[in-house]
Order: C-alpha cells, then structure tokens, then sequence
C-alpha cells in the first residue's frame, strides 16, 4: 500500500488494505475488521471503566495541547509541537504498556508521558526553556518514562541500547508477565527515514530486545509527504529486518491498545522485537513554527476531520450508554487542566544560568569552570549600565 498524492502533491488519504487493524469505524460504529479478528478476545475484555479512561485520556490531553499552543503563540514558550489528531494511537499504546516497562517519547507524545505520570507542565518547562531535560525518567513517580528527544531517530537507539541490557541482565524472557521488562519507541513517519532508526532496528534484531518499535505515520514529515519517502508501506521496513510488524489504524484506540498490548507481552516473552505502524493525521502544524497551509489543502484536512479519534470513541461510548454526567465530568477535568497550566506557566519565570553548566561532565572540568568565569565577568560588565 503506497499512500498516494492528491491532487495538489500533497498526502491523500490512505486506501484501505487488507492487512489494517481496525475495531471502530469512523462514526464509532463497531466493526471489525478482518486483521483484526485476532484481537477480538482481548477488547472484548475491556470494562465500561477502560473504554471511559481511554476517553478520558484523549480528550482531556487535547485541552491540555490547544492550551499550550496558546500558551507559545502569546510568548511564553519557545516552541510548541501539536499531538491534535494523534491521541488514540498515543493513549492505546501507553495505557497497553505494563507498569514494568519502559518507555521512550519522541517529542510529540504529551498523553504518553501524561499517562505515566509525569506532570505535563515538564513538558511545558522544557519547551520554554527551563530546563535541560524535562523530567527524571527513574523517579519512580514518572514510571520509567524516558525524556523527550528532539533530535529526530536517537531515542530508537536509546531504547533498542536500554532493551539490550534488560536482555543482559536477564530482565525479559523469564515466562513471568508481570515481571518481565519490556520497552516501546515512538517516532514519525519522517524519522522512520533516520539512519538511527534502521540501525537501531538491526540491533534489537541481532539481540532479540523486548522491544515495540510504535511509528505514527501522520502523513508528514514536516512539508514532505509519505508518498515521497516510500513507495511501500512502512511496517514493511519492520518485516525487512524480521520483526512481525502490524499496520492499524491510529485513530481507534481500541486497535492501537490490542495491538500494542500483544506485541509488549510477546517481546517480553522473549520473541523479539516487533513493529507497529498506526495510520493517523497530524491535524496541527508540526510545531509552532510551521505554516501547515504551504503545503496541504483544506480539503486533506477535512477528510481527515471526520475522522478524529475522540469524536470516533464519543460516538461509540454514546451508543453503549455512556451518561451525559460522564462526558460533563471530562469537559470539566479538561478544563480544569487547561486553567491550571496557564497559571502554572505563568508563574515558571526563567533559568539559572549556572544550570547550562551543570551537568556537562560527572566532575568538574577545567574548560567549563573557564566558561563559568567568562558569564559572570560578561554578566557583570552590565550592571550599572552606560550613563
């Protein structure tokens, strides 16, 4: 399955393919679809309470992101990269995680970190440049989330690197689910062209990581399209290094969730790593310095409006009784969240400058303590100011 252009050159909408693991139908109708019958058994053991937090998490995670692109339009972030569009793939696959795991973002992956514990206003710190990292990703109260990674394709090596040592240390494979250790990836469809990522894949094949490599193909790599970084679908490329690789549809978090649980339970088990692929859209701009207009049309967007995730699980919710009550407690806990990080944005003022120097080397260096001494001496020549 090629993703082909529209008219403009831009990424149509995908075609169906045989192969696509889907459980909800874009009007949240409840159909599954063929590749996904293997899965049945495991959604069908979703309560009322797991299909409600999947819900829960999606929207509320929204209003947590228009807030922030707000928030970076009126000054107070540096930058800011939307995950609008992509929330079902995101919930789906963290909620399938097990507490053991390990699991390492990109940069977009706000309701993965959410989920996990981390407190989102450490995304919002980093973005506005206050801190170097963001959060400690073996602080057990941010459940072995590892930290963002803004340079396109690195945290595949970081986490295929991480899966080797669980294979070493004998932290995987031992036939225990609860206790084995397993690790997931996130990266875009752009990144999945890195050479990091394909090397990252050929180790954790040689070394049978207990790994799932999750890519969101949200059809742009910034301004390029699918289309023009491959002719073939790219949970092939998976294929091609032997991994049993899947392609669902990333905007049913249903699929995203059964698909990703198995495949965590099989890597832990031993059996390698494997490769997800989740079709969705990138509804906002890659960050908020991109002009998403220069490239796409209203059109494309459209098609894939109609499609969106939380609308999808709203109307499927609705049909299986969901109360009014439940929905008004969503928008309020959305709110809520959005309120309370504007206050606490707001209120994060600025960065010590000897933090640039902090944690450079594990002891103290020579050329560092040179440039501590020429900041200050710089910083004072200020004070006082010309008359």
């Amino acid at each position: 399955m090629t993703v082909p252009t529209s008219a403009s050159g831009g990424a149509a909408a995908p075609p169906e393919d045989s192969t696509l693991v889907r459980f909800l139908q874009a009007d949240g109708t409840f159909a599954p679809s063929p590749a996904a019958e293997p899965y049945l058994e495991l959604v069908n053991g979703l309560g009322d309470a797991d299909l409600e937090q999947f819900y829960r998490d999606m929207a509320v995670i929204r209003a947590f992101d228009v807030q922030a692109t707000n928030l970076q339009r009126q000054g107070q972030l540096a930058l800011w990269p939307p995950s609008y569009g992509q929330e079902a793939a995101q919930v789906g696959s963290a909620r399938a995680a097990r507490p053991q795991d390990h699991l390492f973002p990109s940069y977009r992956e706000h309701v993965v970190t959410k989920i996990r514990g981390v407190d989102p206003v450490d995304i919002i710190r980093l973005m506005r440049g206050v801190t170097h990292g963001g959060w400690n990703p073996f602080d057990a109260k941010n459940g072995n989330t590892h930290i963002y990674t803004l340079v396109l394709g690195a945290q595949t090596l970081h986490a295929t690197g991480f899966g080797m040592g669980l294979v070493f240390d004998g932290r995987c494979g031992t036939g225990d689910p609860e206790r084995d250790e397993a690790v997931i990836v996130y990266y875009g469809d752009g990144a999945s062209s890195q050479g990091d990522v394909h090397e990252a894949m050929v180790f954790a094949a040689s070394y049978a990581t207990p790994e799932v490599f999750f890519l969101q193909n949200n059809q742009w790599a910034i301004s390029v399209p699918v289309a023009t970084q491959s002719r073939s679908p790219l949970y092939k490329r998976g294929e091609g290094y032997g991994m049993p690789s899947a392609l669902i549809d990333g905007n049913d978090v249903l699929a995203s969730w059964a698909v990703t649980r198995r495949s965590l339970d099989e890597a832990r088990s031993g059996a390698g790593p494997r490769a997800i692929e989740a079709m969705t859209y990138r509804l906002g701009a890659h960050t908020t310095s991109d002009d998403p207009t220069k490239y796409r049309t209203s059109d494309e967007e459209e098609s894939w409006r109609r499609r969106d995730p939380i609308e999808r699980m709203k109307a499927y919710l609705l049909a299986r009784g969901a109360s009014e009550a439940f929905f008004a407690d969503v928008e309020a806990e959305s709110e809520a969240l959005a309120d309370d990080t504007r206050t606490r944005t707001n209120a994060l003022g600025g960065i010590d400058h000897e933090a640039m120097f902090a944690h450079v080397y594990s002891e103290d260096h020579v050329l560092i303590d040179e440039q501590r001494r020429w900041l200050a001496d710089y910083e004072a020549s200020f004070e006082g100011g010309a008359s």
